[in-house]
């Protein structure tokens, strides 16, 4: 049987989605537009989604190998490509998964363009990538439409906050769950007169939201001395170190990542800002961040996503693989793609069927593995409850890339916000 799949393959017993209304997916099914290959279930069993069995599953993995996050990029799509030869090898799924894989350039029209190939022309059925939140934003809506199961590389709190839909589930750490972390402890061990600098999307103004509420929660001391942005993929910086240095800030927050990050930050440490006030961003630890830093990144701060040194569910194990498979070590990026695939993959297997419905209705609140344990989706906005950490950025024993330092871990349940705080309405 090949991938692709009919109105039948999707475990439906009418044409309707389980509001009564009719189902976008099968109504391009019905007018030829996604394909008429052979059935991906084929009827057998008694799962949830309609009394059949998982033949193939198929996802569409739509990274930004292209843009201002192409450094990034990789070690998502690898990590997505282990997760897929995971789930093939594991006897713990009854299915096949297959993937295809595109480019988003890190813009939000051509994600949306990649993404409604994948699902009208692949088939694809399940959807993880993005790295940048204003794509995650409009693949959120994408999802919704197309009544397709999402997971999103992207950090920005909305994406399973305010913008939030039941079709999004995301294993990645946003920027509140970090902010929880590191916040605090930059106010109470780094310092308290704060500039922040952030890339004006939705990111860095996530970044500065989250982390200015809970500075100014842990300290009473804590001033926003000032505020700058730049647009996404912007080179110079100049301008905006001087107003930095020129400032009575100790400390300047980064709402950037990527490319803008380590650009940012160099030209930072050219201009002597560090002698006078410190670095810390969410993203500062990030391996492709300090190997393009080397030096540069030393006595920074940062918030941890991940680290492969951890000792959490099984980390080791993903971390042999991926090194076997690519030479190196798995960055985050790696590790959520890793985790998106194989925990919704979990979800899969409990529903008995590869109808992204009828997943959408199992994962919310199923415990799933995940390199840091016994994990889930929770139920009342689809975030997976990662631990956190704070770091600082060391002169490593050898070579030029920092060591990350890990300073103060943050549970999973105490780092994530409470389901009444978060805005998400399901």
């Amino acid at each position: 049987m090949g991938h692709e799949s009919s109105q039948h393959g999707r475990g439906r017993t009418t044409e309707q989605g389980g509001d009564g209304r009719t189902s976008r997916r099968n109504v391009l099914r019905l007018a030829g537009i996604a394909g008429t290959g052979a059935l991906a279930g084929c009827i057998g069993g008694a799962g949830l989604g309609g009394g059949q069995n998982i033949d193939t599953v198929t996802y569409g993995v739509l990274s930004p190998m292209t843009g201002p996050y192409g450094g990034l990029a990789e070690g998502q799509r690898n990590g997505a490509k282990l997760a897929v030869q995971h789930v093939n090898e594991s006897d713990q799924f009854s299915f096949e998964m297959e993937a295809v894989y595109e480019d988003t350039e890190a813009d939000t029209a051509t994600g949306r363009q990649v993404a409604q190939k994948v699902v009208q022309q692949d088939d694809a059925q399940f959807l993880m990538g993005a790295i940048s939140s204003s794509t995650a934003l409009a693949l959120n809506s994408f999802a919704a439409n197309e009544e397709v199961v999402y997971n999103p590389g992207a950090a920005a709190m909305n994406i399973t906050g305010a913008k939030c839909n039941e079709w999004v589930f995301r294993a990645e750490t946003h920027t509140a769950q970090i902010a929880e972390a590191v916040a605090p402890w930059t106010a109470n061990n780094v310092g308290t007169s704060v500039w922040f600098h952030i890339a004006d999307y939705a990111y860095g103004q996530s970044v500065r939201r989250e982390w200015k509420s809970r500075m100014s929660e842990a300290s009473d001391e804590f001033t926003e001395v000032g505020v700058s942005r730049s647009q996404l993929g912007a080179s110079n910086y100049g301008s905006y170190v001087s107003q930095i240095s020129n400032s009575e800030a100790d400390v300047a927050v980064l709402g950037m990542t990527g490319g803008d990050l380590i650009n940012f930050t160099k030209q930072a440490a050219n201009q002597g800002l560090k002698q006078d006030v410190e670095l810390v961003s969410p993203t500062m630890t990030f391996q492709v961040v300090r190997n393009a830093l080397g030096p540069a990144a030393y006595g920074t701060y940062g918030g941890v996503r991940y680290n492969a040194q951890v000792e959490t569910g099984d980390n080791q194990e993903f971390v042999s693989a991926y090194r076997d498979a690519y030479g190196s070590t798995p960055d985050s990026f790696a590790r959520v793609a890793y985790d998106s695939i194989r925990m919704t993959a979990h979800g899969i297997e409990e529903a008995g069927t590869n109808d992204p419905e009828a997943v959408k209705d199992t994962l919310p609140g199923l415990e799933v593995p995940s390199v840091f344990g016994p994990n889930e989706f929770r139920q009342c906005d689809h975030q997976a409850t990662n631990p956190v950490w704070a770091g600082e950025n060391v002169q490593p024993d050898s070579g030029d890339a920092a060591r990350v330092a890990l300073r103060k871990k943050v549970e999973g349940q105490n780092a994530i916000p409470s389901c009444e705080q978060t805005n998400c309405d399901l």
